[in-house]
Order: structure tokens, then C-alpha cells, then sequence
């Protein structure tokens, strides 16, 4: 399945299984409100897809990348510095590029970075991780089901495999 166990104890991946442990985790959250574990590079990755037949840009995350954020951190002071954790620790929450992105997200994506961080902020990390691990939820496997592309990769490859467009939700 996957190697999560090297970064949790067999006792907490019991709790929550395996897809869990190994998507739904506090480094994986950027600081512009993106889960890295349902992104399309990050599930690519963690599955291996290209071994499998599906061709697709691998990533671990920005976070763990060092990147701290691949999406707003050449505009942004504060994130390149490393004064916030996250956006809405900023007085200028949300900014005009986090607006511009969010926009983009909600209307391809079906998620919100904005209601993402705002969630954070009143909840807590360990809440919104409870959230999104039952938003996104595979109901085939319990695996985790991609933001781009609404596919859980654990369990729909060969859906993706036969898709012109990988980054792209079906039309319904």
C-alpha cells in the first residue's frame, strides 16, 4: 500500500489507516491554505504513477520541498522570510494574489484556500485535517480523492490513464 509507516507510529496509523497517515498531515498544509496531500503532483507521487502508466509531475509538498510555498511566495515578504506560517496571520489577509488564486481553485478545483486558512484559523490544524480527511475521502477505498482531478489515485488510475486532460474534473 504505502510506506507511511516511516513517518507514524503503527498505533496512530491503526487509528486512522494508512491513506490517512500518509496524505492528511500538518507539513503537507501550505502556507497559502493548499492541502498538499490532495494534490495531483503530491498523489502522483506518493503512488508512483508513472510506474503505473499515467505521466505526471511529482512533487512532495511544499513544505517538506523547502519551497514554503510554490504559489505565492515570490510575491509575497512575509512568506519568503518566513514571518508567517500562514496567510491569514497577515494583516493583508486575504491578499489580492491569494484572492486571484482561490478564484481559480473554486471554479476548477471544487476547493478554497481562503475557506481553507480561514478554517484553520477558528478550528486549529488537527481540525482541519479531520475535515478535509472526510472531504476528500475516497467512498471505493477510503483513499484520498484529488483536488484537481476529483480521481482517487490509490483506486482510479486506470480512470486517469484513459482522461485526455489529467489536471481536469469530469463534466457531469
Amino acid at each position: 500500500m504505502t510506506d507511511c509507516k516511516q513517518f507514524f507510529h503503527d498505533d496512530f496509523v491503526w487509528k486512522i489507516g494508512y491513506h490517512d497517515a500518509a496524505m492528511m498531515r500538518e507539513e503537507l498544509i501550505a502556507p497559502c491554505g493548499m492541502n498538499c496531500g490532495i494534490c495531483s503532483g503530491y498523489l502522483a507521487y506518493r503512488v508512483d504513477s508513472t510506474s503505473k502508466g499515467v505521466r505526471m509531475s511529482y512533487c512532495h509538498g511544499c513544505r517538506p520541498r523547502g519551497k514554503n510555498c510554490a504559489f505565492l511566495k515570490k510575491g509575497c515578504e512575509r512568506l519568503t522570510h518566513g514571518t508567517v506560517q500562514y496567510c491569514y496571520e497577515c494583516d493583508e489577509f486575504p491578499c489580492l494574489r491569494l484572492k486571484q488564486l482561490d478564484k481559480r481553485y473554486r471554479a476548477k478545483y471544487h476547493m478554497s484556500m481562503i475557506e481553507n486558512l480561514e478554517y484553520i484559523r477558528d478550528h486549529g490544524t488537527e481540525q482541519f485535517l479531520e475535515w478535509q480527511r472526510e472531504k476528500w475521502r475516497c467512498p471505493e477505498c477510503g483513499g484520498v480523492v484529488c483536488c484537481h482531478n476529483g480521481i482517487c489515485y490509490d483506486c482510479g488510475l486506470d480512470k486517469l490513464k484513459e482522461r485526455g486532460q489529467k489536471y481536469r474534473w469530469e463534466e457531469t
